[in-house]
């Protein structure tokens, strides 16, 4: 059983090193690893050959510059493993993360979709541990995404995916927050997913990234895939309303930085399942809807800046 671990490189010369340096410490003979210097104008093109000439388990790619998606689905396209991961070449892992988790799904070949603690926001004070202490495994993706609050990690690097599930889907080119769009889509393939206890990816703080900056195109990018999974879900519990309210906070932002009206449709939530401003969300909603609500929380907004 082989896993192919994909790295975009662009812009990243300063900390590719330790990127590729923690990969190859892991503990997995049979892995293949994908360097793919998405026409990065500093010296990883050069690094990226260097780390090629020494070690054979690493190939490169080098091509014109067209994004994370794109060079990701460049990777997926020439890999040759059983099974697929990501790691961005400014993070890193902690040792021993592969080999436990590789173990895991020799022992359960079943599971589609085998995902691991994460150190998000690594190196600032936003940092946390998701560290999934209570392991779950889930035959329904309904349930992974609302009980187990998937669509607040959707990210693609702490996950361990079947290759196969990336036969029909891939990134989506030229769009931002993709992993938010590209995971709906491999549920919607998925027959099991895990959550486990073992190894940690190290998803470290960039000032300069999409996260820290995101403007109003790239919050409405992650808007949609959102209001879409929404329409889709059948289940209208208590789990269901705080995904809706997460989706409706996305929402408000939206409409404050581009003045268009809502997409996100309007629905009645109970407030008593709520507390403090979330409860004040979901009363204000019933009674005034969504656009009257976003207006006024961009009147609030501007007000509380204009202080």
């Amino acid at each position: 059983m082989k896993l192919s671990i994909i790295i975009p490189v662009y812009r990243t010369e300063g900390t590719l090193d330790r990127c590729v340096e923690t990969v190859l410490r892991q503990d997995d003979p049979a892995m293949e690893v994908i360097l793919v210097d998405d026409g990065s104008p500093d010296r990883c093109p050069a690094l990226c050959d260097e780390w090629a000439a020494k070690d054979d388990r690493i190939r490169v790619i080098h091509k014109e510059n067209g994004g994370l998606s794109d060079a990701r689905n460049a990777g997926i396209a020439i890999a040759t493993g059983d099974y697929v991961t990501f790691v961005d070449s400014d993070d890193y892992l902690a040792d021993d993360t592969y080999r436990p988790l590789m173990e895991r799904l020799r022992q359960e070949p079943e599971i589609d979709i085998l995902e691991y603690p994460v150190f998000v926001h690594y190196g600032s004070p936003r940092q946390h541990l998701l560290d999934f202490k209570s392991e779950a495994t889930y035959h329904d993706m309904e349930a992974y995404w609302l009980d187990g609050q998937a669509y607040q990690h959707t990210y693609a690097c702490n996950k361990i995916f079947r290759k196969s599930l990336f036969d029909e889907v891939c990134f989506p080119k030229g769009r931002v927050f993709e992993d938010a769009q590209t995971l709906p889509l491999l549920l919607q393939k998925t027959h099991t997913v895990q959550t486990c206890s073992q190894g940690l990816y190290y998803y470290c703080s960039n000032n300069q990234g999409i996260t820290q900056t995101a403007d109003s195109k790239a919050l409405a990018m992650l808007l949609e895939p959102h209001v879409e999974m929404l329409s889709r879900i059948k289940r209208k519990d208590k789990t269901f309303e705080t995904y809706y309210l997460h989706v409706l906070n996305i929402q408000m932002d939206v409409c404050e930085l581009t003045g268009e009206p809502p997409i996100l449709p309007s629905l009645s939530v109970k407030p008593k399942n709520f507390d403090g401003v979330s409860k004040l969300k979901a009363i204000a909603m019933n009674i005034l809807g969504i656009n009257i609500l976003c207006h006024i929380s961009k009147i609030i907004h501007k007000i509380w800046r204009s202080r």
